[in-house]
């Protein structure tokens, strides 16, 4: 355990992040979303599991260490419902990825699968909502300043 980490990263999941470079992406999925298929398309793909974990949380704990990328246009991409609406899973996501309304994008099913199938990381989750699933790519990280130590 450490001190000033959100302790849903785990040891593993902060390695597979800290191994992330400018402009990777990397999918938080839900349950039924095909990790494991999807990340054996494409090659060296990742895929952590957190069981029992809801999509947003992950999300949320993510972006506590993962910046997101400012210079192409969408940094934060998430899986358009077949009917048109979003549902709330969705809007959790969004509000915890926590970012501007103008960097944020919706893919059709089979397009993001697609795109999914070209990220980094995978991170299943145990959000079994449906479309509890989100993409995100990395920004540039901010040189290190000197917080407060651990108390």
């Amino acid at each position: 355990m450490l001190s000033g980490i959100h302790p849903i990263l785990t040891g593993d999941l902060l390695a597979e992040l800290d191994r992330l470079g400018h402009g990777d992406e990397l999918v938080v999925a839900d349950a039924n979303f095909p990790s494991h298929r999807v990340a054996a398309s494409a090659s060296p793909v990742a895929v952590v599991d957190l069981p029992g974990l809801s999509s947003p949380s992950v999300v949320e704990a993510v972006r506590t260490v993962l910046p997101l990328d400012t210079y192409e246009v969408h940094s934060v991409l998430f899986m358009a419902a077949e009917d048109g609406d979003r549902p709330p899973v969705q809007q959790e996501l969004l509000t915890a990825a926590e970012a501007p309304e103008d960097r944020v994008t919706a893919l059709e099913r089979f397009a993001f699968y697609e795109r999914a199938a070209r990220a980094r990381l995978v991170i299943r989750t145990g959000e079994f909502r449906p479309y509890g699933n989100l993409l995100l790519r990395k920004g540039v990280v901010a040189p290190y300043s000197r917080g407060e130590a651990a108390g």
